[in-house]
């Protein structure tokens, strides 16, 4: 009995061919996602460790705050 090779277990050509672009539509998704925190590192940066005592809280309770927000297990 004749064998004919089996193409179909490699990846797609199509998938080959979209690769690069889902991984940049990827990298741009996790820039886009990434700015809101830079801009609250942004704004805790310009205040006062006087301004946060103020508030009654800490440079580190807030970056705690800022980050805890983002990580996601």
């Amino acid at each position: 009995m004749a064998q004919t090779p089996n193409l179909t277990t490699g990846p797609s050509l199509a998938r080959t061919l979209t690769a690069p672009f889902a991984a940049i539509g990827r990298f741009l998704t996790a820039i886009a996602e990434a700015r809101p925190l830079v801009q609250q590192f942004n704004r805790l940066n310009e205040m006062s460790d006087e301004d946060l005592a103020a508030l009654g809280t800490t440079r580190g309770e807030m970056v705690q705050k800022i980050v805890g927000r983002q990580v996601h297990f």
